[in-house]
């Protein structure tokens, strides 16, 4: 297949490149670099299957040739990013995914669109499966991520609907491994490098809120069976190995050996602002269509994550 990959000089969109590649896809990144960066593809260069493409979609965007399927990844999905460029958040959600599915269209394509868990925003219903509907503050600071991305799903379904493009809707969830940055804002590059660093790890109140953190390895093996399922409504893909946000910081001292203390701190900015105080994903329906569930142990996935970051620093 040839495979267009929008944000395929991110964290998630690079390994997604690197999966396809290694089973005989040709694949085209195209990423504007706004948040991504050519050293997460940099070793493909010399594929002969791999191709690179400056653009920022949420302008026109031309392919030449044929399009087997396109996976819309481009997004802003950190706080640190979506706070400083909350236009350009809307805009790729918006646009970006308006001009990929007239791409997709015109190609006869298949189209998976990367959406988040934070459709379900501070959810009242708990773990969220994908008939939950969600409690989002549409004007709040993180509404513009949030509510980029719920109207990117309304959108693909109204393309579905209306004009039989063969789309696929996958929810994730926190996702973390290599080649996440370290000022991505959120909680593992957070706690790993302060850890590395021997600072202290700074949790929010009292560190009850709740996440589940799925390795970037399952959640491209999730993302991949979906591509190639015929499930077209949303589909979480996430670890359903739900914890406390103190838990994870006390499991993060313990891989990296690190002897830095935990601080708490009070909530005081717009990153914070509706921040869901639990998250879990429902994966039935993942089990059930895809056969798919993560593997992955947490101590595996931070030792693989402490050492990238490690080499980094």
């Amino acid at each position: 297949m040839r495979i267009l990959i929008t944000g395929g000089a991110g964290f998630i969109g690079s390994h997604l490149c690197d999966r396809l590649l290694d089973e005989d896809h040709q694949v085209i990144a195209m990423d504007n670099l706004m948040t991504g960066t050519v050293e997460n593809i940099a070793h493909l260069w010399g594929n002969e299957r791999f191709r690179f493409i400056k653009h920022d979609v949420t302008n026109y965007v031309f392919v030449e040739g044929p399009l087997d399927a396109v996976l819309h990844l481009a997004s802003l999905p950190s706080p640190v990013d979506y706070l400083n460029f909350p236009i350009q958040t809307l805009k790729v959600g918006a646009l970006g995914t308006h001009k990929t599915l007239g791409l997709a269209m015109t190609k006869g394509a298949r189209y998976l669109l990367a959406s988040t868990s934070e459709v379900y925003g501070d959810p009242l219903e708990h773990p969220q499966s994908e008939d939950y509907w969600g409690n989002v503050n549409p004007i709040g600071p993180r509404g513009v991520y949030d509510e980029s991305k719920r109207f990117a799903e309304a959108l693909v379904m109204a393309y579905h609907r209306s004009h039989g493009v063969d789309t696929r809707i996958a929810r994730i969830f926190n996702t973390y491994g290599p080649r996440m940055r370290m000022d991505d804002g959120r909680v593992v590059p957070n706690f790993v490098g302060q850890a590395l660093r021997g600072d202290p790890l700074t949790v929010y109140d009292e560190g009850k809120r709740t996440r589940s953190f799925c390795y970037i390895s399952d959640q491209v093996e999730g993302l991949v069976r979906l591509l190639f399922s015929e499930e077209v409504e949303p589909v979480n893909i996430g670890n359903p190995q739900e914890m406390t946000i103190l838990e994870f910081a006390h499991r993060v001292l313990e891989v990296t050996g690190s002897k830095s203390r935990i601080t708490f701190i009070e909530p005081t900015d717009a990153r914070t602002a509706d921040d869901p105080q639990v998250r879990c994903p429902d994966i039935s329906k993942a089990r059930k269509v895809l056969g798919w569930s993560p593997t992955v142990p947490l101590e595996e996935g931070l030792k693989s994550t402490a050492v990238y970051f490690q080499e980094k620093m």
